[in-house]
C-alpha cells in the first residue's frame, strides 16, 4: 500500500490535485481512498457530490471520506483523559495540575491521522491518498508522534504516586496510547509506504514556504517525492490586446519564479505543473483532465525518480569529516546549530530536532558550519578520534 500526502499554503488547490491523483490511480483499476483530514473540507465540493466520515462510492475503484476529527475526540480521547485525570487527583496530585497533565494539544489532528490509518488498514484500497490541511497544519499533525511522546514520558515520569489497581489501569491505557503513536510515526517516515505531495503556485511568497516547509518535513525524516506548482497561466501565444499582454506578462513572472526554484535546488527533479483554467475543475471528468495534465501518462505513484537526498551525508576530507545535513533552507532562515552528547541539535525557524550523529563521528569535534540552499555542512575534527 502507498500513501500520498498532499499539504501547500492555504488556496494553492491541494484538495483539487489530491482528488485528481486519486481519480487518476482509479481510473486504471486500482481501488483508491482519497480522505479529506482539512478542518475547512472542500473534497465533497471537488466531487460535487456530499461526502461522510466514512467512505462512499465515487466511481468505480474510487471511494472518497472527509474525516471528523472533533467528533473523534469527543468519542475516542475524552475516556482516556477522564481516566487520566481521575487516577492523577486521585493519587493526591492537585485538581488543576491534573488538569493541566491531561491536556494534549493537536489531539484532533492525531485522531485524524489515526482514522487515516485505520480506513487504511481495514478497507480494501491499494492506495490513500490524504488531501491535508494547509502547511502549517499539516506540520503540527505530522510532528504530533513525536510531541505526544514527550507528553506520555511526562506522565510516566511520576512514579509511585499513582498506586494499586488504579494506577495500573492507567499506565496499561498510557502504554497502549504510546504504542500506537510510536507505530504512526513508522508509517509517517516510511518512505517505502508514505510520501508527501506538495502544492505551490508560482509566487515568490509561496515558494518561500514551500523551502520552509521541506526544511521542517526533512528534519522529521519524512519524505516528499514530488513538487506540483499549479494554477500556471496558459502561454498566450499570438494573442493581442490589453488581456494577451496582462497574460503574458503574469507568465513570464510565473516563469521567472519556476526558473529561480530549479536553480535554487530546492526541487531535486522537475516541478509538475498544472495550468489553471478558466472554469473551476469540479466533479469526476474535470479531475480526470487535471490527472491527465498533471502526470502525462506516468504512473502517479512514482513521484520524482530521483528522490530525495539522504538526511545525512558524511564524506572525508584532510583534516577529518564534512557531514551534510540535507534540507532547502532560505535566505532568512533562522538556524542555530548545538552538539549534545551524541546528537547534533538543529534548530530552524524554531523547530528543534535531535539527529543522532553517525557512530563515525560520535568521537569528533565541531569545527566549523556553514549553510547553503542544500542545507547545512558542518566540518568535524578527527583528532582524538579512535583509530
Amino acid at each position: 500500500m502507498r500513501i500520498l500526502l498532499f499539504t501547500g499554503k492555504g488556496g494553492v488547490g491541494k484538495t483539487t490535485l489530491a482528488a485528481a491523483t486519486a481519480a487518476g490511480l482509479a481510473a486504471h483499476g486500482r481501488k483508491t481512498l482519497v480522505v479529506s483530514t482539512d478542518p475547512a473540507h472542500s473534497l465533497a465540493d471537488a466531487f460535487a457530490r456530499p461526502l461522510t466520515a466514512e467512505p462512499s462510492e465515487v466511481d468505480g475503484c474510487l471511494h472518497a471520506a472527509q474525516i471528523d476529527s472533533r467528533s473523534l475526540v469527543d468519542e475516542v480521547w475524552q475516556d482516556l483523559r477522564g481516566q487520566l485525570r481521575a487516577a492523577l487527583s486521585g493519587a493526591g496530585i492537585d485538581s488543576l495540575d491534573a488538569e493541566e497533565l491531561t491536556v494534549l494539544p493537536g489531539v484532533d489532528e492525531l485522531l485524524a491521522l489515526t482514522e487515516v490509518r485505520r480506513l487504511a488498514e481495514t478497507g480494501p484500497w491499494q492506495h490513500v491518498v490524504v488531501d491535508c490541511g494547509p502547511t502549517a497544519e499539516t506540520l503540527r499533525l505530522l510532528s504530533l508522534p513525536e510531541a505526544v511522546s514527550g507528553y506520555l514520558g511526562r506522565l510516566f515520569g511520576l512514579p509511585g504516586k499513582l498506586g494499586g489497581r488504579r494506577r495500573q489501569d492507567t499506565v496499561d491505557s498510557v502504554r497502549k496510547l504510546a504504542a500506537h503513536v510510536e507505530s504512526l510515526r513508522a508509517l509517517l517516515t516510511d518512505p517505502a509506504v508514505t510520501t508527501v505531495r506538495l502544492v505551490l503556485t508560482p509566487e515568490r511568497v509561496v515558494v518561500a514556504e514551500a523551502r520552509r516547509t521541506l526544511s521542517s518535513l526533512a528534519l522529521r525524516g519524512i519524505r516528499v517525492d514530488g513538487l506540483i506548482a499549479n494554477r500556471l497561466m496558459p502561454a498566450p501565444g499570438l494573442w493581442r490586446g490589453s488581456a494577451a499582454g496582462w497574460m503574458r506578462t503574469r507568465r513570464n513572472q510565473q516563469n521567472e519564479v519556476l526558473a529561480e526554484l530549479a536553480a535554487s535546488g530546492l526541487a531535486e527533479g522537475a516541478v509538475a505543473t498544472v495550468e489553471h483554467r478558466a472554469v473551476e475543475p469540479v466533479g469526476l471528468p474535470a479531475l480526470l483532465e487535471i490527472s491527465a495534465e498533471l502526470y502525462r501518462g506516468t504512473d502517479p505513484l512514482r513521484g520524482n525518480e530521483k528522490g530525495v537526498a539522504p538526511l545525512l551525508q558524511v564524506a572525508e576530507t584532510e583534516d577529518g569529516y564534512q557531514l551534510r545535513v540535507a534540507m532547502p533552507l532560505g535566505r532568512d532562515a533562522a538556524l542555530d546549530l548545538a552538539r549534545v552528547d551524541d546528537d547534533l541539535a538543529v534548530t530552524v525557524d524554531g523547530f528543534r530536532r535531535l539527529i543522532a550523529l553517525p557512530e563515525l563521528l560520535r568521537p569528533c569535534q565541531i569545527t566549523g558550519a556553514e549553510s547553503d540552499a542544500r542545507g547545512l555542512l558542518v566540518s568535524l575534527s578527527a583528532a582524538g578520534r579512535s583509530r
